[in-house]
């Protein structure tokens, strides 16, 4: 393999997290790895609601930690939760003065909504829906205005390398194909997403498969609570891959859920109804469709035309389905949209090894516990970016040159077999999606070994089933159900409080391989 390297700190991916790393890094030279032109094919992007912060009164820091310790089912790390939520005004202030152009009142003051498990209105957000594309979009912008950046576009990451324990470089090809080069460098960022695409249902774009969890896990860094799948229960079901979002804001705004007979459906299930948390609707939603019942979001009522101008990223979705929300119901499923579980990292972002630091869906921190409180991800996000960025910046010490990074020509090399994803993505939908049984897990966890085996020499399909595997041993492996995680064969929890899980990648295959000696 080919190496090259640089003295600038490696950020892998492009999303809300990589950015606003690269950019809190500045003027200290960075690479930032993106195989899709940067802003293009990242979650944050796609990302609908906004981004959760106590910024008027009664609401308080306090309040808002406090539904993420009700929403995270006993798992969430309460000092996490709570320094968390006192920062988050300062990033909303932050974007804000870059450009992000959230939604204000004629005297300048923040439009909050109101989204599942929140006690108070406290999602800012733009123009409804498209608050992941706008503050995406002003994040680009300041990037391209800042030199110590550098952008290497049309490059995925296909590995890491580590010695004794360190970081010490990532292995990157060309995203259209090609053999891999070995990147050196002093520090590597891990912002690469989560792993809704693992899943037959997903609302995450396309290249959003676990591979970055897969190429930590398989250089030996700890993961944390990777059983814990957020399923959002309002994905819109009309036949698209990945699936549009018709974003929770809209049951904020009163929209309910009803099924073909007309039913609505919550009624009964949560206190709450349609603003239960996640977990709680989206198996709801589960078992609406696997009954028949054809589960749908009704915003006749509750916006009825405000909805096109207010919501325009779900009214063009429906208007491409042909669906008009101001007369017809909207079709929804659950589908994979958010990762709990990641990297394990600690307060400043670091992973268990040194040199790799994580921060994004792909981390785990201890914020979200079991359950996701809505909004919290685009937060988290940007909280650690700017700590790991800290933390780099004082490991590192004083800044030298850069110089602007080529890589060599690259040799042929080998891309995951498509039918061999879908074959992946099946098993996860059916041993380890919404619902699960110890049969579903046991039998998910043995395709998952026979897709890794029938193509060996991918790097990127090795990282997929890596994600994979910890996530089907992990859920094994918790034999209870708690928040996303539901077994039919365990149907309660063992506590008001439980455990996070800590897992690495040698442990889950063992688990696997023994599955496989004994089939039974």
């Amino acid at each position: 393999m080919q190496q090259v390297s640089t003295g600038r700190v490696v950020i892998l991916g492009a999303g809300l997290a990589a950015l606003y790393a690269a950019l809190a890094l500045a003027p200290r030279p960075v690479l930032l790895v993106s195989p899709d032109p940067v802003g293009q094919g990242a979650s944050s992007a796609w990302a609908q609601g906004g981004v959760a912060a106590a910024m008027a009164q009664p609401d308080s820091p306090e309040a808002h930690a406090a539904d993420t310790l009700r929403a995270g089912a006993g798992i969430v790390d309460p000092q996490v939760a709570r320094s968390v939520t006192q920062e988050a005004r300062d990033h909303i202030l932050a974007l804000t003065e870059i450009g992000a152009p959230f939604d204000r009142d004629s005297a300048g003051a923040y439009l909050l909504s109101r989204e599942a498990a929140h006690g108070f209105a406290r999602v800012v957000r733009v123009r409804g829906d498209q608050a992941g594309a706008e503050i995406m979009r002003a994040l680009v912008a300041q990037l391209r205005l800042t030199p110590s950046v550098q952008v290497l576009e049309g490059y995925a990451a296909t590995g890491l390398r580590a010695e004794a324990g360190r970081v010490t470089g990532v292995e990157v090809a060309p995203a259209a194909g090609g053999a891999p080069v070995l990147l050196s460098a002093p520090a590597c960022l891990l912002a690469a997403g989560g792993s809704g695409g693992l899943y037959a249902l997903t609302t995450n774009p396309a290249r959003i498969r676990g591979e970055g969890a897969g190429m930590a896990a398989r250089v030996g860094a700890m993961m944390a609570d990777m059983e814990f799948v957020q399923f959002h229960p309002t994905a819109m079901d009309i036949g698209l891959d990945p699936a549009p979002l018709a974003t929770e804001a809209l049951r904020g705004e009163g929209a309910v859920l009803i099924n073909r007979l007309g039913q609505r459906f919550m009624r009964g299930e949560h206190p709450d109804m349609e603003l239960a948390p996640r977990d709680v609707v989206a198996r709801a939603v589960y078992a609406q469709s696997q009954a028949g019942l054809r589960p749908m979001l009704d915003t006749r009522e509750a916006l009825g035309p405000r909805l096109t101008a207010e919501f325009p990223a779900v009214a063009e979705a429906c208007a491409k389905a042909g669906i008009d929300p101001v007369t017809d119901p909207i079709p929804v499923a659950a589908a994979a949209h958010y990762h709990m579980g990641g990297v394990a990292t600690d307060a400043a972002g670091r992973s268990s090894l040194a040199g790799l630091w994580a921060c994004g869906e792909v981390a785990s921190t201890g914020l979200h516990g079991a359950n996701r409180l809505a909004s919290n991800g685009l937060l988290e996000a940007l909280v650690y970016a700017r700590r790991c960025a800290a933390d780099i910046a004082a490991e590192l010490g004083g800044i030298a040159e850069a110089p602007a990074l080529t890589l060599p020509a690259a040799a042929p090399g080998t891309l995951p077999d498509p039918q061999l994803v879908t074959r992946l993505r099946r098993a996860m939908t059916a041993g380890v999606g919404v619902v699960r049984t110890e049969a579903g897990m046991q039998a998910a966890l043995r395709e998952i070994a026979a897709v890794e085996a029938a193509q060996p020499g991918s790097p990127a399909l090795r990282n997929m089933t890596a994600t994979a595997t910890l996530i089907a041993a992990a859920a094994l492996t918790r034999r209870e159900s708690r928040g996303a995680h539901f077994r039919t064969d365990t149907p309660h929890s063992t506590g008001e409080t439980g455990q996070r899980s800590r897992m690495t990648l040698d442990a889950a295959l063992a688990l696997r391989d023994t599955l496989q000696k004994d089939p039974a």
